[in-house]
């Protein structure tokens, strides 16, 4: 005989939050299999047949279905459980116990993603208890390794099950949802358009030797000329039409001052200006004006004693929608010169246009659960599994609602140590993705 609490976890999601939290799902090596397991065995319980599709068995997906009345394509809701490393990180209290301490659950995945995957497995599981009347079959998709490319996970399954997501239109996914307050406005960036991965090596030659042989112009102080130019210049600024209307808004709704400063960035001229006086909100809004690049690793020598001929360095680069390698590349040899030689070691290509067919009914959503709210359209700085579901057709909302309390940095809190949520955020956000389920044909 099923748990009586078991069997009504979709009304504690803040639990089963905390209760996935404490699968480490840490990426590498991800071992997801036991996190995706105990979600499957909470829908079995619920009487929801799952299938599990995977390349490797201790990188499983899961799929799930609910049946609708056939008025609406599928929904599709999809989120990962493979979390980021903690190593080498202080935490206040440790990053797998999942404990709720002054109203916030803490831990790694807290925000990227299990809170997510907790607001969706919970309305999920709502949907079948209550008998919900939904207008078209829900999806719903948890997968592995994201936070390593996605290869094992939602790509996987891309290339391999495409028949799982035949005409679905439209995705539910990270990131987006979360409350922004700026001045006395509370915003809600809903993300319809990301950033597209270009990883890359740079690789620099010079005159090597032995190390009690000092070089002059070798390719280590080359290298450090290079990352001296990245930090200190900025790429190109580009205005998409995503990023437009989401700071046309926002500049519209504050007025004043501060909204003539919002609406400048989109004013190339004056955009690295308007950032810079920004400050930390500047900083956040940065990537989405401009392809960037990040130095992540370094490769010289393998001995103390040899000085390298060649170095390289990996970098991390973000393409806003419409760009390709090669504009990187010209945007690059501008700030660092030609003696630089680039190889690209991933790119994904992702959609230009986004779908706003759904926008409204989220906008709606929104705003019945928290009166004066401003919905905006996002451009994530990020990439997600959206660009492999693209490949299909389908259009990805960012979509995971979270109240956040004023001063609480979303984009800091991410990836970071103390990640965490408030408990009641994952209820707000699991009510909004009901909803959703109800109503998102309108």
């Amino acid at each position: 005989m099923k748990s009586k609490r078991k069997s009504s976890v979709h009304q504690r999601p803040s639990e089963l939050l905390q209760k996935l939290i404490q699968f480490n799902t840490t990426n590498p090596p991800g071992n997801e299999a036991e996190c995706i397991q105990f979600i499957g065995e909470l829908l079995k319980d619920a009487g929801i047949e799952t299938t599990i599709a995977a390349q490797t068995p201790k990188r499983p997906n899961l799929i799930a279905r609910l049946a609708g009345q056939g008025n609406a394509a599928p929904l599709l809701l999809y989120g990962h459980v493979d979390v980021v490393t903690t190593d080498k990180q202080k935490w206040q209290y440790p990053p797998f116990e999942g404990k709720l301490v002054d109203g916030f659950i803490w831990g790694r995945g807290a925000l990227d993603m299990k809170g997510g995957v907790a607001m969706m497995v919970s309305a999920f599981l709502r949907a079948k208890s209550e008998g919900a009347k939904l207008p078209g079959d829900i999806i719903l998709t948890i997968v592995s390794d994201e936070e390593a490319g996605g290869d094992l996970g939602a790509k996987y399954l891309v290339d391999n099950h495409p028949h799982f997501f035949e005409n679905v239109q439209y995705a539910i996914g990270e990131f987006g949802g979360f409350s922004l307050d700026i001045g006395n406005k509370r915003f809600y960036p809903i993300m319809v358009a990301e950033k597209h991965p270009c990883w890359m090596k740079a690789i620099v030659r010079g005159p090597g030797g032995h190390g009690s042989l000092p070089v002059r112009n070798g390719s280590m102080a080359k290298l450090a000329q290079i990352l001296q130019n990245l930090d200190r210049k900025r790429l190109p600024v580009h205005i998409t039409p995503v990023a437009r209307q989401m700071f046309t808004t926002i500049a519209s709704e504050l007025g004043g001052i501060s909204g003539l400063m919002i609406r400048q960035l989109t004013n190339p001229p004056l955009t690295n200006t308007i950032l810079n006086l920004l400050g930390e909100r500047g900083r956040t809004f940065d990537p989405l004006l401009h392809n960037t690049v990040s130095a992540t690793i370094l490769h010289g020598s393998e001995k103390i004693n040899v000085i390298p001929s060649e170095v390289t360095v990996e970098l991390d680069g973000r393409l806003l929608p419409g760009y390709r390698p090669e504009d990187m590349f010209a945007e690059l040899r501008k700030i660092i010169g030609s003696e630089v030689e680039f190889e690209v070691t991933r790119y994904d290509e992702g959609p230009v246009e986004p779908d706003m067919g759904l926008f409204d009914t989220l906008s709606a959503i929104l705003v019945e659960d928290d009166p004066g709210c401003i919905p905006v359209p996002l451009l994530m700085s990020g990439a997600t599994d959206g660009r492999f579901f693209s490949r299909l057709g389908i259009q990805t909302y960012g979509f995971l609602p979270m109240p956040l309390p004023k001063g609480f940095d979303f984009a800091k809190t991410i990836h970071s140590v103390d990640e965490r949520v408030p408990a009641e955020s994952i209820d707000f956000g699991t009510n909004a993705i009901y909803k959703l389920m109800q109503r998102y044909s309108e």
